[in-house]
Parts: C-alpha cells; sequence; structure tokens
C-alpha cells in the first residue's frame, strides 16, 4: 500500500472516531440548548446557552428544584427549561394567594419573582403519579409550565437531562446552582 492511501485512510479512520465519538457524546451525556424567553428569570434569561447533563438522570432521579431540560410536545426541536416542584407521588395544590402546598405543605422556596396569579391546573390538587413531576419556571406569572394543560405533568421518561451548566453569555458563563 503506498503512503498516499495509507494517509487517506488513517485520516478515514480519525475522522469516523471523532463522528461516532460526537455522536455518543450528544447522545448519552450532553446536549446544548438555549433559552427562549423569560419564564425563568431571573435564575436563566433568554439567550442564555446551557450545557445539559444526560448522563446523571441515569443514576438517580431529579430531585426537587433541579432545572431540567424536556422536549414541548406540541412542537418539534422545541425544549423547555423549568424547575421541579413536584416529586413522584406527591400532591401539589397552589391557593389562591400563590402560595405552593406539596402534600398540604407549605413549600419554602425563594425561586419565584412574585406571588403566583393564576394556579391554573393546580387551582385543585394534583396528584403526581409514580414517575410524574410537576414543573414550574422561576418567572411564575409568565411561565407556561405544569399548570398549563399543554404542558401538564411530566413523565420521567421525557426529562432529557439537568441544566449543569451557562456556556454563553461569556460575562455569565458558570455551573448552574439548583438547590
Amino acid at each position: 500500500m503506498n503512503k498516499r492511501v495509507k494517509d487517506l485512510l488513517l485520516t478515514s479512520i480519525y475522522l469516523l472516531l471523532v463522528l461516532v465519538g460526537v455522536f455518543l457524546v450528544v447522545t448519552y451525556v450532553g446536549q446544548r440548548v438555549a433559552v427562549i424567553g423569560s419564564s425563568m428569570s431571573p435564575t436563566l434569561t433568554d439567550k442564555d446557552n446551557l450545557l445539559v447533563d444526560k448522563l446523571s438522570y441515569r443514576l438517580h432521579d431529579p430531585e426537587r428544584f433541579d432545572i431540567v431540560v424536556f422536549p414541548y410536545k406540541y412542537e418539534a426541536n422545541t425544549f423547555f427549561i423549568k424547575r421541579v416542584i413536584g416529586l413522584p407521588g406527591e400532591t401539589v395544590y397552589i391557593d389562591e394567594e400563590g402560595n405552593i402546598y406539596i402534600d398540604g405543605e407549605i413549600l419554602e422556596e425563594g425561586y419565584g419573582n412574585e406571588p403566583i396569579k393564576d394556579p391554573g391546573l393546580a387551582y385543585e390538587p394534583i396528584k403526581l403519579g409514580n414517575n410524574e413531576y410537576f414543573v414550574m419556571g422561576d418567572n411564575r406569572n409568565n411561565s407556561m409550565d405544569s399548570r398549563d394543560p399543554n404542558v401538564g405533568n411530566l413523565k420521567r421518561s421525557v426529562i432529557i437531562g439537568k441544566a449543569f451548566m451557562r456556556v454563553f453569555p461569556f460575562a455569565k458563563m458558570g455551573v448552574i446552582k439548583h438547590q
């Protein structure tokens, strides 16, 4: 085999390995998503670019206050980014004053910008199934989340992963704090 053919073969094998590696990382380890809108403000803002950790939820389930990414079921290639509020088996209720209750106890959290004006589906207690999560945006009055019938309770199987790191804008680059 002459040198030119050997070099071409080695370069082709190298490129194939790189492509397979990139495919495996994007499919099983991480993914980049962009924040569109202000539903997670002030934690995340419009046009933030995030890396999503797809691996950790293969080892354990999402926890309360994790920021998760999932596809919007009515629009291809559209992902929602929301905070986990209710866990499997719990009952979620939001009263007329905007207080969130989990199993009858007020949820102590400081992520919401202001009192919730519209409890949506949670105006009556919602009992989550064994593999369901209730998610909300931090900008509670400007968020399409589990209170909306177009989103509803999230099945565990649709959660892609956990928002891990903001990579853009560079001035705000860093690991995202969930708790």
